[in-house]
C-alpha cells in the first residue's frame, strides 16, 4: 500500500441527529450531524411525517394552489368565450333577439 495517501479513519466517530439520539460508528470524520435517524425516521416509527428541511413541502403545495387558480380562471375565460360567441345562423340570431327581448 502507498503512505500518507489514506485518510484518518475515526473508530468511535459520533453521531448526533435533530431528534436527539445520538450512536457512534466508525468513519473518516470525529462527528456527523444527521436530520433523521432510525429512532425519527417515519418508515421506522410507522408514523406520517414530513422530513422538510428545504421547504420543499410549502413550495409544492404552493404551486399546486397556484394550478388550481390558474385552472378556475381559465374555465371562467372559457364560459365566457361561449356566452359570446356569434350565431352561426340567421335563425339562431333572430331566436336569440327574441329571448333578449323579452327578458
Amino acid at each position: 500500500m502507498k503512505q500518507d495517501i489514506h485518510p484518518q479513519y475515526f473508530d468511535d466517530c459520533k453521531v448526533n441527529c435533530a431528534c436527539g439520539n445520538t450512536f457512534t460508528t466508525g468513519a473518516t470524520v470525529p462527528e456527523i450531524r444527521v436530520d433523521v435517524c432510525n429512532k425519527c425516521h417515519p418508515f421506522f416509527t410507522g408514523e406520517m411525517k414530513f422530513v422538510d428541511t428545504l421547504g420543499k413541502v410549502e413550495k409544492f403545495e404552493q404551486s399546486r394552489k397556484k394550478a388550481q387558480e390558474v385552472k378556475a380562471t381559465k374555465q371562467a375565460v372559457a364560459k365566457e368565450r361561449i356566452e359570446r360567441k356569434r350565431p352561426d345562423s340567421l335563425r339562431e340570431m333572430l331566436d336569440l333577439a327574441k329571448k333578449q327581448a323579452s327578458s
